[in-house]
């Protein structure tokens, strides 16, 4: 029976006793999900407790100041919150929960279990931005990756610590795609952050990866769309304050964003309110560079041995490639990979576009024989789309060109290649070995 409150004694004991007299604030003002609140100097990033009935609080998070008043941003609903309520800080500014405790578990932005496995107990804590290092500590980028998914082992690999981008409009198969890749990975621990996705995708994933031997080595971090845009954002940087935890650890992390897009919007929101002008359609600077601090954070660590191979989601707005935070993640990461809309109505998933997806460390992790093939398949793709008009109406004439010619004879066996089933896993030595078949000349 005692073993039941052993880990809460724990807590307890691990607690330091504050004498100093507690302060409060009271809420002067409430906008939408905006609070200003007079009286209370805490700093950005504090969290604090609302009083709004008896006993109850609803939490909120300091973004700013103004006029000598503290805002802060709800991370609930603004329901039953009345005027002159007291605002209490609580916990330390700055610093999010880690540690083993969140292996095998599912929790929100703010670390708060949601699987129903009762509470997580843990007693390490890490800074929400990151410990910032010398850009000489970030090894390079040196061991292939295995993803599990064939198209991308052989023709987009990538590598141990690389920063990916998965980029299409909506519809078109990125959480697919991640859930073959978070199946079929090799990682020590793989950290998830399910931000500003529907809830029923929330359970779907939970149920799909968090059972089996997978459980005891992945974390998921979700909030669902309809929650606050600073839990979103405090969601993402918990899911990498976690990943970098366990990278300090020399653990092989692979940490899943999905989406940056929504990390953009969420942090697009907090900027408006806060009075920062749109710049690039309707996106505020601060907005763009959250997503650029986010995924510098992953990588290779020199010192410690470990690494975080980060993949994110980036969803193209009307499925334009020069979208702002499209654009800004290809500028910023180590590489990207593009699901075409016209792929999947023909029934091709994954639908990668290969000519269009790029591994930019894949030349310096690769033999130089896999480099020949993958050109080599990337020449015939691009040689049969650039004259697929052409090809259906009949109007090529057969001997015209032989690559062409080629490339229309394994027209069906290229599209099969990028082709794999959701279920099946391919590994990266497999992968390329296929490769090698496919294209082998014919006897």
């Amino acid at each position: 029976m005692l073993r039941l409150y052993e880990p809460v004694l724990a807590d307890l004991a691990a607690e330091t006793v504050s004498l100093e007299p507690r302060r409060y604030g009271l809420v002067e003002a409430c906008d939408g999900g905006l609070l200003e609140v007079s009286g209370l100097a805490i700093p950005v990033g504090a969290l604090a407790r609302v009083e709004h009935g008896r006993n109850l609080t609803l939490c909120a998070e300091v973004i700013g100041f103004r006029n000598g008043r503290t805002l802060m941003m709800l991370l609930g609903d603004t329901v039953m919150l009345r005027p002159g309520a007291k605002v209490r800080p609580e916990g330390r500014p700055g610093m999010l929960p880690v540690g083993p405790a969140f292996l095998g578990r599912a929790v929100d932005g703010e670390g708060l279990p949601i699987d129903g496995l009762g509470p997580v107990h843990a007693r390490q804590e890490w800074p929400s931005g990151g410990i910032r290092s010398g850009a000489l500590d970030r090894s390079p980028v040196r061991t292939p990756f295995d993803t599990g998914v064939r198209a991308l082992n052989a023709l987009t690999t990538f590598g141990v610590g690389q920063r990916i981008g998965v980029m299409a409009g909506s519809g078109v198969g990125k959480s697919v795609l991640i859930d073959m890749i978070a199946r079929g990975a090799s990682a020590d621990i793989v950290v998830v952050g399910l931000i500003g996705e529907r809830a029923r995708e929330v359970s779907d994933f939970v149920e799909r990866h968090m059972a089996g031997d997978k459980r005891e080595r992945s974390v998921v971090v979700a909030v669902p769309a309809d929650h606050a845009p600073n839990l979103r954002l405090r969601g993402a940087m918990l899911a990498t304050s976690i990943a970098e935890h366990f990278r300090q650890g020399g653990s092989r992390v692979l940490l899943i964003m999905d989406s940056l897009t929504r990390v953009a919007h969420a942090a697009r929101e907090i900027a408006l309110l806060l009075g920062e002008p749109g710049a690039a359609r309707g996106y505020p600077p601060s907005a763009l560079a959250t997503i650029t601090k986010l995924v510098e954070r992953a990588g290779n660590s020199a010192q410690s041995g470990g690494s975080i191979t980060g993949l994110y989601t980036v969803l193209a707005d009307g499925d334009s490639q020069d979208d702002p935070v499209v654009d800004t993640a290809r500028s910023i990461l180590d590489g990207h990979v593009v699901l075409s809309r016209e792929l999947a109505q023909r029934g091709q998933y994954p639908a990668i576009d290969v000519a269009a997806s790029l591994s930019r460390v894949m030349n310096d992790i690769v033999t130089p024989e896999h480099k020949a093939l993958a050109r080599e398949f990337r020449a015939l793709s691009a040689a049969y789309e650039s004259n697929r008009d052409l090809v259906l109406m009949g109007a090529y004439r057969a001997g015209a060109d032989p690559e062409l010619d080629r490339a229309i004879s394994l027209n069906s066996a290229l599209a099969g290649f990028v082709s794999q089933d959701s279920d099946r896993c391919i590994s990266l030595p497999d992968s390329v070995a296929d490769l090698d078949r496919l294209l082998a000349p014919q006897a």
